[in-house]
């Protein structure tokens, strides 16, 4: 990038949210500041904001000039995690035809699974999601019938034995009971296919329901059912910094 090419980075990071300019300026002279690892500390610096990684206090800051789009779609049952089904059911596709962009999803949910799955056309930052490598925690809501002893915890801690070899939950616990239905909640940072309700059918709880509501950092919150919403600068960054981008 030439002096007189690019744009100012000052003015970059002021359109990406960090703050106003001026408060950008003293970022950068303070040593806050690198665009693709290198720390800039003087003024007027100008870059291409489609290309450069632009790091602040060490978190990545998505660029509004990068033309990458992160959506957060809750998925509702019936849907195919695909973004074109050969066999004309509805995929996810349906919910963001009004996008001009190229969208593709990250990871999959069950086509009985409904809740939050990511689209995105940030192809580095979907690949390391996905990757069991990064070990990107995902959160599960799941209806089975009780009661729920306390060793069933313990074993989905310790592993179970699958058929396609062993898997463990991170986490599990209880959120509620009505009768003879009990919520429970279940974190685990692998992607096997029908990982959650193998896990519970093999502790003798086959899934009534199971809905995921967290995606490493990005939460489902209120999102309702079909909705989809841009994620924001924040999530973006916890995205980045959970992969190592």
């Amino acid at each position: 990038m030439t002096e007189q090419s690019g744009v100012r980075l000052q003015k970059v990071l002021a359109s990406a949210g960090v703050g106003s300019r001026r408060a950008c300026e003293n970022m950068i002279a303070q040593g806050r500041v690198e665009v693709d690892g290198a720390l800039v500390t003087t003024q007027g610096v100008r870059i291409d904001p489609a290309t450069a990684v632009v790091k602040v206090d060490g978190a990545r800051v998505p660029l509004a000039e990068s033309g990458l789009v992160y959506l957060a779609l809750n998925k509702p049952t019936g849907v195919v995690s695909s973004m074109r089904d050969p066999d004309g059911r509805a995929d996810l596709s349906d919910y963001v035809a009004d996008r001009s962009e190229r969208l593709f999803h990250v990871g999959r949910l069950d086509t009985d699974t409904e809740g939050l799955i990511l689209l995105t056309n940030d192809g580095q930052l979907a690949h390391r999601l996905t990757h069991p490598s990064y070990e990107v925690p995902k959160t599960y809501v799941a209806e089975i019938r009780g009661p729920v002893g306390a060793h069933v915890g313990r074993r989905l801690g310790a592993g179970v034995e699958l058929d396609d070899g062993q898997a463990r939950a991170d986490r599990f616990r209880v959120t509620g009971r009505s009768g003879h239905r009990v919520m429970v909640e279940v974190v685990l940072h692998e992607g096997r296919k029908h990982i959650v309700r193998r896990l519970l059918a093999a502790v003798g709880h086959p899934v009534q329901r199971l809905v995921r509501i967290e995606l490493g950092p990005v939460r489902l919150g209120e999102l309702p059912l079909g909705g989809t919403r841009e994620l924001s600068s924040t999530e973006i960054s916890a995205l980045y910094a959970a992969v190592g981008l």
